[in-house]
């Protein structure tokens, strides 16, 4: 038996492939329309300028950004081999990008009237991650 087997029978989770030059470029105050820019598949530099516009109360333009790292990220999990469910484990820092969007898009969909889809949202990082969900509400 290996010891990353799944004793749960479920999917084993899902380990998004490093990339750590937006990463890196956030950290050092890069401007996060910058990084997208440069590096469009960043769900993480989408989740920042999400939360910016969030916090700045420009709740539409949250909605926006979140929504498109939301869809890279999606992107990224399917060529990581997920198959629309599973673990997405937060400590894994590469997947920390796709869960920020999420979060961010549950986020302003609900501050938008948009209900069904905040819960879908919620649900889905919940199911994907209860540390994230636990860490970014």
């Amino acid at each position: 038996m290996s010891i990353h087997e799944n004793l749960l029978g479920g999917p084993a989770p899902t380990h998004l492939p490093d990339d750590p030059e937006p990463r890196e470029l956030l950290a050092a105050g890069t401007p996060p329309a910058e990084v997208a820019a440069k590096y469009p598949t960043s769900s993480l530099a989408w989740a920042q300028l999400a939360d910016e516009a969030y916090e700045g109360g420009r709740v539409v333009e949250s909605y926006a950004y979140a929504r498109t790292g939301y869809h890279r990220g999606l992107d990224s999990l399917r060529r990581a081999g997920w198959k629309g469910h599973g673990p997405v484990p937060f400590e894994h820092e590469p997947n920390r990008g796709f869960l920020r969007a999420l979060h961010a898009l549950a986020r302003a969909a609900g501050a938008i009237g948009e209900t069904e889809e905040h819960e879908r949202c919620s649900t889905f990082l919940r199911d994907s991650s209860p540390t994230a969900a636990d860490i970014l509400s």
